[in-house]
Protein backbone atom coordinates (compact mmCIF):
# COMPACT_ATOMS: atom_id res chain seq x y z
CA UNK A 1 0.00 0.00 0.00
CA UNK A 2 2.69 2.56 0.87
CA UNK A 3 4.21 1.88 -2.63
CA UNK A 4 1.07 2.62 -4.30
CA UNK A 5 0.87 5.49 -2.12
CA UNK A 6 4.17 6.99 -2.92
CA UNK A 7 3.37 6.08 -6.98
CA UNK A 8 0.40 8.27 -6.86
CA UNK A 9 2.33 11.14 -5.27
CA UNK A 10 5.06 11.47 -7.02
CA UNK A 11 5.21 14.22 -9.93
CA UNK A 12 7.00 11.93 -12.12
CA UNK A 13 4.69 9.11 -11.96
CA UNK A 14 1.88 11.20 -13.11
CA UNK A 15 3.68 13.10 -15.69
CA UNK A 16 3.73 9.40 -17.22
CA UNK A 17 0.60 8.71 -17.06
CA UNK A 18 -2.31 10.87 -18.61
CA UNK A 19 -5.20 9.58 -16.91
CA UNK A 20 -3.58 11.72 -13.90
CA UNK A 21 -4.78 14.65 -16.18
CA UNK A 22 -7.74 13.45 -17.46
CA UNK A 23 -9.09 12.55 -14.27
CA UNK A 24 -7.72 14.98 -11.51
CA UNK A 25 -8.38 18.72 -12.43
CA UNK A 26 -6.41 19.74 -9.03
CA UNK A 27 -3.83 21.77 -11.29
CA UNK A 28 -7.30 23.87 -12.68
CA UNK A 29 -9.51 26.75 -11.20
CA UNK A 30 -12.87 25.85 -10.58
CA UNK A 31 -15.67 28.47 -11.70
CA UNK A 32 -18.88 26.55 -10.35
CA UNK A 33 -18.90 29.36 -8.05
CA UNK A 34 -19.12 32.03 -10.47
CA UNK A 35 -21.89 30.15 -12.18
CA UNK A 36 -23.87 29.50 -9.00
CA UNK A 37 -24.09 33.14 -8.14
CA UNK A 38 -24.81 34.18 -11.76
CA UNK A 39 -27.55 31.42 -11.79
CA UNK A 40 -28.95 33.40 -8.62
CA UNK A 41 -28.96 36.55 -9.48
CA UNK A 42 -30.39 36.21 -12.90
CA UNK A 43 -33.36 34.04 -11.28
CA UNK A 44 -33.77 36.83 -8.73
CA UNK A 45 -34.06 39.02 -11.87
CA UNK A 46 -36.50 36.87 -13.35
CA UNK A 47 -38.60 36.42 -10.52
CA UNK A 48 -39.16 40.54 -10.04
CA UNK A 49 -40.13 40.72 -14.13
CA UNK A 50 -44.01 41.23 -14.63
CA UNK A 51 -46.20 38.85 -15.22
CA UNK A 52 -49.75 38.87 -16.56
CA UNK A 53 -51.83 37.27 -14.88
CA UNK A 54 -54.93 35.12 -17.35
CA UNK A 55 -57.84 32.82 -17.43
CA UNK A 56 -57.31 30.17 -20.20
CA UNK A 57 -60.34 28.50 -21.33
CA UNK A 58 -61.26 26.21 -24.28
CA UNK A 59 -64.27 27.44 -26.72
CA UNK A 60 -64.57 27.41 -30.70
CA UNK A 61 -65.69 30.21 -32.99
CA UNK A 62 -69.55 31.17 -33.14
CA UNK A 63 -71.21 34.51 -34.05
CA UNK A 64 -72.76 37.12 -31.90
CA UNK A 65 -76.07 37.14 -33.70
CA UNK A 66 -78.30 34.43 -34.17
CA UNK A 67 -79.30 34.53 -37.45
CA UNK A 68 -75.91 33.89 -38.29
CA UNK A 69 -75.50 30.47 -37.05
CA UNK A 70 -76.06 27.44 -38.62
CA UNK A 71 -79.69 26.88 -38.64
CA UNK A 72 -82.12 23.94 -39.88
CA UNK A 73 -84.10 24.68 -42.81
CA UNK A 74 -87.60 22.89 -41.97
CA UNK A 75 -90.49 22.01 -44.03
CA UNK A 76 -94.01 23.80 -43.08
CA UNK A 77 -96.01 21.65 -44.86
CA UNK A 78 -96.09 17.82 -44.63
CA UNK A 79 -95.28 16.08 -48.71
CA UNK A 80 -93.24 14.19 -50.66
CA UNK A 81 -90.09 15.39 -52.71
CA UNK A 82 -90.35 15.96 -56.35
CA UNK A 83 -87.35 18.10 -56.75
CA UNK A 84 -84.05 18.85 -55.53
CA UNK A 85 -82.55 22.42 -56.69
CA UNK A 86 -79.29 22.13 -55.24
CA UNK A 87 -76.78 19.47 -53.60
CA UNK A 88 -74.72 19.54 -50.36
CA UNK A 89 -71.69 22.15 -50.19
CA UNK A 90 -73.75 24.00 -52.59
CA UNK A 91 -73.65 28.11 -52.32
CA UNK A 92 -77.43 29.60 -52.59
CA UNK A 93 -78.52 33.22 -52.54
CA UNK A 94 -81.72 34.50 -50.46
CA UNK A 95 -84.50 33.12 -51.97
CA UNK A 96 -83.07 30.59 -54.25
CA UNK A 97 -85.05 27.44 -54.51
CA UNK A 98 -83.77 24.69 -52.32
CA UNK A 99 -86.46 21.96 -52.57
CA UNK A 100 -90.29 21.46 -54.00
CA UNK A 101 -93.21 19.27 -52.65
CA UNK A 102 -96.25 17.86 -53.30
CA UNK A 103 -98.94 17.25 -51.31
CA UNK A 104 -99.98 13.74 -50.00
CA UNK A 105 -103.17 15.24 -47.94
CA UNK A 106 -106.24 14.47 -49.58
CA UNK A 107 -107.98 17.62 -48.61
CA UNK A 108 -105.79 19.35 -50.81
CA UNK A 109 -105.49 17.33 -53.78
CA UNK A 110 -107.71 19.20 -56.03
CA UNK A 111 -106.21 20.95 -58.39
CA UNK A 112 -108.73 23.60 -58.80
CA UNK A 113 -109.04 24.23 -54.63
CA UNK A 114 -108.61 27.51 -55.24
CA UNK A 115 -111.73 28.17 -57.88
CA UNK A 116 -113.54 26.48 -56.14
CA UNK A 117 -112.89 27.97 -52.76
CA UNK A 118 -113.46 31.33 -54.48
CA UNK A 119 -116.72 29.94 -56.08
CA UNK A 120 -117.87 29.25 -52.39
CA UNK A 121 -117.10 32.81 -51.26
CA UNK A 122 -118.75 34.36 -53.86
CA UNK A 123 -122.28 32.51 -53.37
CA UNK A 124 -121.65 33.23 -49.88
CA UNK A 125 -121.35 37.11 -50.53
CA UNK A 126 -124.55 36.77 -53.06
CA UNK A 127 -126.49 35.05 -50.46
CA UNK A 128 -125.46 38.03 -48.26
CA UNK A 129 -126.42 40.62 -50.55
CA UNK A 130 -129.69 38.63 -51.06
CA UNK A 131 -130.61 38.77 -47.25
CA UNK A 132 -129.40 42.50 -46.85
CA UNK A 133 -132.41 43.17 -49.90
CA UNK A 134 -134.42 41.22 -47.83
CA UNK A 135 -133.84 43.42 -44.82
CA UNK A 136 -134.66 46.31 -47.17
CA UNK A 137 -137.80 45.31 -48.95
CA UNK A 138 -139.25 44.03 -45.02
CA UNK A 139 -138.39 47.21 -44.04
CA UNK A 140 -139.79 48.88 -46.43
CA UNK A 141 -142.89 46.97 -45.75
CA UNK A 142 -142.78 47.88 -42.20
CA UNK A 143 -143.02 51.62 -43.43
CA UNK A 144 -146.19 50.95 -45.32
CA UNK A 145 -147.73 49.13 -42.50
CA UNK A 146 -147.22 51.88 -40.42
CA UNK A 147 -148.26 54.72 -42.81
CA UNK A 148 -151.32 52.58 -43.35
CA UNK A 149 -151.97 51.65 -39.83
CA UNK A 150 -151.86 55.97 -39.33
CA UNK A 151 -154.59 55.99 -42.50
CA UNK A 152 -156.40 53.55 -40.51
CA UNK A 153 -156.65 54.98 -37.18
CA UNK A 154 -157.18 58.38 -39.00
CA UNK A 155 -160.33 56.81 -40.57
CA UNK A 156 -162.02 55.31 -37.85
CA UNK A 157 -161.47 58.67 -35.60
CA UNK A 158 -163.30 60.56 -38.48
CA UNK A 159 -166.02 57.89 -38.52
CA UNK A 160 -166.46 58.14 -34.44
CA UNK A 161 -166.52 62.13 -34.64
CA UNK A 162 -169.58 61.41 -37.57
CA UNK A 163 -170.93 58.57 -35.33
CA UNK A 164 -170.97 60.87 -32.26
CA UNK A 165 -172.59 63.98 -34.66
CA UNK A 166 -175.01 61.07 -36.35
CA UNK A 167 -175.97 59.86 -32.66
CA UNK A 168 -177.07 63.48 -31.54
CA UNK A 169 -179.01 63.52 -34.77
CA UNK A 170 -180.77 60.49 -33.81
CA UNK A 171 -181.15 61.35 -30.34
CA UNK A 172 -182.88 64.84 -31.67
CA UNK A 173 -184.75 62.74 -34.17
CA UNK A 174 -186.16 59.90 -31.42
CA UNK A 175 -187.18 63.15 -29.34
CA UNK A 176 -189.49 64.58 -32.15
CA UNK A 177 -190.95 61.04 -32.95
CA UNK A 178 -191.74 60.65 -29.34
CA UNK A 179 -192.97 63.78 -29.19
CA UNK A 180 -195.27 63.54 -32.20
CA UNK A 181 -196.34 60.42 -31.02
CA UNK A 182 -197.70 61.56 -27.83
CA UNK A 183 -199.11 63.92 -29.74
CA UNK A 184 -200.97 61.45 -32.04
CA UNK A 185 -201.59 59.45 -29.15
CA UNK A 186 -203.58 62.14 -27.81
CA UNK A 187 -205.50 63.16 -30.69
CA UNK A 188 -206.17 59.40 -31.35
CA UNK A 189 -207.69 59.52 -27.02
CA UNK A 190 -209.73 62.51 -27.91
CA UNK A 191 -211.00 61.49 -31.11
CA UNK A 192 -212.57 58.19 -29.50
CA UNK A 193 -213.72 60.15 -26.95
CA UNK A 194 -215.43 62.06 -29.43
CA UNK A 195 -216.73 59.41 -31.87
CA UNK A 196 -218.43 57.68 -28.67
CA UNK A 197 -220.16 60.52 -27.87
CA UNK A 198 -221.16 61.32 -31.71
CA UNK A 199 -219.01 63.94 -32.45
CA UNK A 200 -217.23 62.61 -34.90
CA UNK A 201 -217.06 59.96 -37.74
CA UNK A 202 -215.66 56.41 -37.71
CA UNK A 203 -213.43 57.95 -40.70
CA UNK A 204 -212.05 60.73 -38.07
CA UNK A 205 -211.17 57.93 -36.13
CA UNK A 206 -209.61 55.87 -38.52
CA UNK A 207 -207.39 58.98 -39.73
CA UNK A 208 -206.55 59.69 -36.07
CA UNK A 209 -205.64 55.80 -35.39
CA UNK A 210 -203.39 55.86 -39.52
CA UNK A 211 -201.65 58.75 -37.88
CA UNK A 212 -201.07 57.04 -34.63
CA UNK A 213 -200.05 54.17 -35.86
CA UNK A 214 -197.52 56.29 -38.22
CA UNK A 215 -196.30 58.12 -35.33
CA UNK A 216 -195.49 54.76 -33.16
CA UNK A 217 -193.71 53.36 -36.34
CA UNK A 218 -191.77 56.57 -36.74
CA UNK A 219 -190.59 56.37 -33.18
CA UNK A 220 -189.85 52.89 -33.39
CA UNK A 221 -187.80 53.34 -36.27
CA UNK A 222 -185.88 56.54 -34.68
CA UNK A 223 -185.06 54.57 -31.65
CA UNK A 224 -183.60 51.53 -34.17
CA UNK A 225 -181.56 53.79 -36.13
CA UNK A 226 -180.61 55.65 -32.75
CA UNK A 227 -179.45 52.48 -30.73
CA UNK A 228 -177.63 51.18 -34.90
CA UNK A 229 -175.91 54.06 -34.26
CA UNK A 230 -174.72 53.95 -31.03
CA UNK A 231 -173.78 50.49 -32.06
CA UNK A 232 -171.58 51.59 -34.77
CA UNK A 233 -170.26 53.88 -32.13
CA UNK A 234 -169.03 51.11 -30.23
CA UNK A 235 -168.49 48.94 -33.25
CA UNK A 236 -166.13 51.95 -34.20
CA UNK A 237 -164.70 52.00 -31.10
CA UNK A 238 -163.77 48.48 -30.63
CA UNK A 239 -162.09 48.54 -34.19
CA UNK A 240 -159.71 51.77 -33.33
CA UNK A 241 -158.48 49.22 -30.89
CA UNK A 242 -158.16 46.52 -32.48
CA UNK A 243 -156.09 48.36 -35.20
CA UNK A 244 -152.98 49.21 -33.05
CA UNK A 245 -152.91 45.16 -32.37
CA UNK A 246 -153.64 43.81 -36.25
CA UNK A 247 -150.61 45.91 -37.37
CA UNK A 248 -148.75 45.62 -34.84
CA UNK A 249 -148.88 41.81 -34.95
CA UNK A 250 -147.78 42.76 -38.57
CA UNK A 251 -145.03 45.14 -37.75
CA UNK A 252 -143.61 42.43 -35.42
CA UNK A 253 -143.86 39.94 -38.00
CA UNK A 254 -141.57 41.98 -40.35
CA UNK A 255 -139.39 42.84 -37.52
CA UNK A 256 -139.07 38.93 -37.10
CA UNK A 257 -138.25 38.44 -40.67
CA UNK A 258 -135.94 41.71 -40.37
CA UNK A 259 -133.98 39.99 -36.76
CA UNK A 260 -134.14 36.59 -38.97
CA UNK A 261 -132.42 37.65 -42.29
CA UNK A 262 -129.78 39.26 -40.36
CA UNK A 263 -129.44 36.69 -38.26
CA UNK A 264 -128.70 34.52 -41.25
CA UNK A 265 -126.29 37.51 -42.44
CA UNK A 266 -124.22 37.23 -39.29
CA UNK A 267 -124.46 33.49 -39.87
CA UNK A 268 -123.35 33.60 -43.70
CA UNK A 269 -120.54 36.52 -42.49
CA UNK A 270 -119.19 34.10 -40.62
CA UNK A 271 -119.35 31.52 -43.09
CA UNK A 272 -117.67 33.71 -45.51
CA UNK A 273 -114.83 34.84 -43.17
CA UNK A 274 -113.76 31.25 -42.31
CA UNK A 275 -114.32 30.85 -46.32
CA UNK A 276 -111.56 33.89 -46.69
CA UNK A 277 -109.64 32.58 -44.09
CA UNK A 278 -109.82 29.17 -45.65
CA UNK A 279 -109.04 30.85 -49.23
CA UNK A 280 -105.87 32.30 -48.06
CA UNK A 281 -104.58 29.33 -46.11
CA UNK A 282 -104.91 27.47 -49.69
CA UNK A 283 -103.32 30.17 -51.01
CA UNK A 284 -100.51 30.66 -48.84
CA UNK A 285 -100.06 26.28 -48.66
CA UNK A 286 -99.57 26.97 -52.08
CA UNK A 287 -96.70 28.59 -51.13
CA UNK A 288 -94.75 26.49 -49.30
CA UNK A 289 -94.60 24.04 -52.14
CA UNK A 290 -91.26 25.56 -52.74
CA UNK A 291 -88.70 25.70 -50.00
CA UNK A 292 -86.84 28.71 -50.29
CA UNK A 293 -83.45 29.83 -48.94
CA UNK A 294 -84.04 32.14 -46.16
CA UNK A 295 -80.66 33.90 -46.54
CA UNK A 296 -77.24 33.39 -48.41
CA UNK A 297 -75.13 30.49 -47.51
CA UNK A 298 -73.81 27.08 -47.90
CA UNK A 299 -76.15 24.15 -48.13
CA UNK A 300 -74.72 20.73 -45.59
CA UNK A 301 -76.05 18.21 -44.08
CA UNK A 302 -79.61 17.17 -46.39
CA UNK A 303 -81.26 14.04 -44.53
CA UNK A 304 -83.39 13.21 -47.02
CA UNK A 305 -82.11 12.11 -50.31
CA UNK A 306 -83.68 10.97 -53.79
CA UNK A 307 -87.36 11.67 -54.95
CA UNK A 308 -90.59 11.25 -53.85
CA UNK A 309 -89.57 10.85 -49.92
CA UNK A 310 -91.95 12.10 -47.53
CA UNK A 311 -91.55 14.58 -45.43
CA UNK A 312 -93.35 15.81 -41.83
CA UNK A 313 -94.48 18.70 -40.97
CA UNK A 314 -91.63 21.24 -39.17
CA UNK A 315 -88.91 18.30 -39.99
CA UNK A 316 -85.03 19.05 -41.38
CA UNK A 317 -84.42 18.90 -44.59
CA UNK A 318 -81.19 20.45 -44.90
CA UNK A 319 -79.17 22.44 -42.88
CA UNK A 320 -77.72 26.28 -44.41
CA UNK A 321 -74.50 27.78 -42.72
CA UNK A 322 -74.29 31.75 -43.56
CA UNK A 323 -71.61 32.77 -45.64
CA UNK A 324 -71.96 36.66 -44.34
CA UNK A 325 -70.49 35.89 -40.42
CA UNK A 326 -69.47 38.04 -38.09
CA UNK A 327 -67.43 35.45 -36.07
CA UNK A 328 -67.20 35.21 -32.60
CA UNK A 329 -65.41 32.94 -29.93
CA UNK A 330 -67.57 31.33 -26.94
CA UNK A 331 -65.63 30.05 -24.15
CA UNK A 332 -66.52 28.42 -21.01
CA UNK A 333 -64.61 29.71 -17.57
CA UNK A 334 -64.90 28.56 -14.19
CA UNK A 335 -67.70 29.99 -11.62
CA UNK A 336 -64.27 31.14 -9.38
CA UNK A 337 -62.97 32.51 -12.53
CA UNK A 338 -66.16 34.52 -13.43
CA UNK A 339 -66.05 37.67 -11.23
CA UNK A 340 -62.48 37.91 -12.87
CA UNK A 341 -64.26 38.90 -15.79
CA UNK A 342 -65.82 41.71 -17.21
CA UNK A 343 -67.40 43.32 -20.72
CA UNK A 344 -64.75 44.33 -22.93
CA UNK A 345 -61.95 42.88 -21.35
CA UNK A 346 -59.01 41.69 -23.43
CA UNK A 347 -58.59 37.76 -24.47
CA UNK A 348 -55.82 36.56 -26.68
CA UNK A 349 -56.53 33.91 -28.88
CA UNK A 350 -55.05 30.65 -30.57
CA UNK A 351 -57.13 29.03 -33.60
CA UNK A 352 -56.83 25.17 -34.24
CA UNK A 353 -54.79 25.12 -37.50
CA UNK A 354 -53.31 28.25 -37.39
CA UNK A 355 -49.53 27.88 -36.06
CA UNK A 356 -48.40 30.32 -32.91
CA UNK A 357 -45.83 30.61 -30.25
CA UNK A 358 -47.23 31.73 -26.65
CA UNK A 359 -46.38 33.09 -23.73
CA UNK A 360 -48.92 33.31 -21.90
CA UNK A 361 -47.67 35.55 -19.20
CA UNK A 362 -46.00 37.97 -21.66
CA UNK A 363 -48.77 38.34 -24.69
CA UNK A 364 -46.13 40.92 -26.25
CA UNK A 365 -43.79 38.02 -26.64
CA UNK A 366 -46.18 35.58 -28.09
CA UNK A 367 -46.59 34.97 -32.00
CA UNK A 368 -49.89 34.04 -34.11
CA UNK A 369 -52.06 35.07 -31.18
CA UNK A 370 -55.34 36.96 -32.33
CA UNK A 371 -57.59 39.54 -29.90
CA UNK A 372 -60.54 39.86 -29.05
CA UNK A 373 -62.98 41.93 -26.03
CA UNK A 374 -65.29 40.38 -23.65
CA UNK A 375 -68.96 41.04 -25.63
CA UNK A 376 -71.42 39.40 -23.33
CA UNK A 377 -71.15 37.04 -19.92
CA UNK A 378 -74.26 34.68 -19.72
CA UNK A 379 -75.40 34.69 -16.24
CA UNK A 380 -76.65 31.29 -15.87
CA UNK A 381 -74.71 28.00 -15.68
CA UNK A 382 -73.82 26.02 -18.75
CA UNK A 383 -75.17 21.76 -18.64
CA UNK A 384 -71.21 21.55 -17.95
CA UNK A 385 -71.03 23.11 -14.64
CA UNK A 386 -68.91 26.30 -16.36
CA UNK A 387 -70.17 30.01 -17.46
CA UNK A 388 -70.45 31.19 -21.13
CA UNK A 389 -68.35 34.10 -22.39
CA UNK A 390 -68.97 35.69 -25.71
CA UNK A 391 -65.89 37.35 -27.00
CA UNK A 392 -65.91 39.26 -30.41
CA UNK A 393 -63.10 40.22 -32.62
CA UNK A 394 -60.78 43.26 -31.37
CA UNK A 395 -61.32 45.68 -34.20
CA UNK A 396 -57.98 48.00 -32.89
CA UNK A 397 -55.93 44.54 -32.93
CA UNK A 398 -54.83 42.33 -35.94
CA UNK A 399 -58.04 41.09 -38.32
CA UNK A 400 -58.87 37.56 -37.37
CA UNK A 401 -58.62 35.03 -40.40
CA UNK A 402 -60.14 35.05 -42.98
CA UNK A 403 -60.38 30.66 -42.91
CA UNK A 404 -62.08 30.67 -39.78
CA UNK A 405 -65.44 28.46 -40.02
CA UNK A 406 -67.68 28.14 -37.79
CA UNK A 407 -67.27 25.27 -34.88
CA UNK A 408 -63.19 26.10 -35.11
CA UNK A 409 -61.57 25.56 -31.75
CA UNK A 410 -59.68 27.56 -30.19
CA UNK A 411 -58.18 28.85 -26.89
CA UNK A 412 -58.53 31.60 -24.99
CA UNK A 413 -56.33 33.44 -22.68
CA UNK A 414 -58.20 36.31 -20.71
CA UNK A 415 -55.66 38.68 -19.95
CA UNK A 416 -56.05 39.89 -16.36
CA UNK A 417 -53.30 42.60 -13.89
CA UNK A 418 -49.74 42.56 -14.06
CA UNK A 419 -47.71 41.05 -11.06
CA UNK A 420 -44.33 40.15 -10.67
CA UNK A 421 -43.12 36.18 -11.34
CA UNK A 422 -42.61 35.30 -7.75
CA UNK A 423 -46.29 36.61 -6.91
CA UNK A 424 -47.91 34.12 -9.45
CA UNK A 425 -45.57 31.28 -8.29
CA UNK A 426 -47.02 31.98 -4.54
CA UNK A 427 -49.92 32.68 -5.90
CA UNK A 428 -49.73 28.75 -7.61
CA UNK A 429 -48.09 26.93 -4.78
CA UNK A 430 -51.01 28.19 -2.48
CA UNK A 431 -53.61 27.79 -5.05
CA UNK A 432 -54.72 31.23 -4.84
CA UNK A 433 -57.03 32.71 -7.94
CA UNK A 434 -55.79 35.55 -9.66
CA UNK A 435 -56.67 38.95 -8.66
CA UNK A 436 -60.23 40.63 -8.10
CA UNK A 437 -59.26 43.75 -10.40
CA UNK A 438 -61.81 46.00 -12.79
CA UNK A 439 -60.21 47.24 -16.07
CA UNK A 440 -60.81 50.74 -15.64
CA UNK A 441 -59.13 50.97 -11.91
CA UNK A 442 -56.02 48.52 -13.52
CA UNK A 443 -55.55 50.89 -16.05
CA UNK A 444 -55.70 53.83 -13.76
CA UNK A 445 -53.02 52.10 -11.61
CA UNK A 446 -50.56 51.91 -14.76
CA UNK A 447 -51.09 55.58 -15.44
CA UNK A 448 -50.25 56.51 -11.91
CA UNK A 449 -47.26 54.35 -11.85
Amino acid sequence: MKDIRHLVENNDTRKSYKAFSSVYMIGKKSRVRYWMVGLLVMLMIILFLPWTQNIRARGSVTTLRQEQRPQELNTIISGRIIKWHVKEGDIVRKGDTIAQLAEVKDSYLDPQLLDRTQDQIDAKSASIRSYNQKISATQSQMIAIEQTRELKKQQLTNKLAQLKLKIYSDSMETIATLNDLKIAEEQYRRQRVMRDSGLASMVQVEQRSQSYQNAVAKNVSADIKFNNTKTDLINTKIELNQVDQEYSEKLYKSQGEVASAKSEIAAGEGDLAKLTNQYANYSIRAGQYFLLAPQDGQITQATKAGINEMVKEGEKLVEIIPIDVDYAIEIFVRPVDLPLLSKGQDVRFIFDGFPAIVFSGWPEASYGTFGGKVAAIESSVSANGKFRILVAEDPTKKPWPKELKMGTGASGIALLKDVPIWYELWRNINGFPPDYYKKSQDTNEKGKG
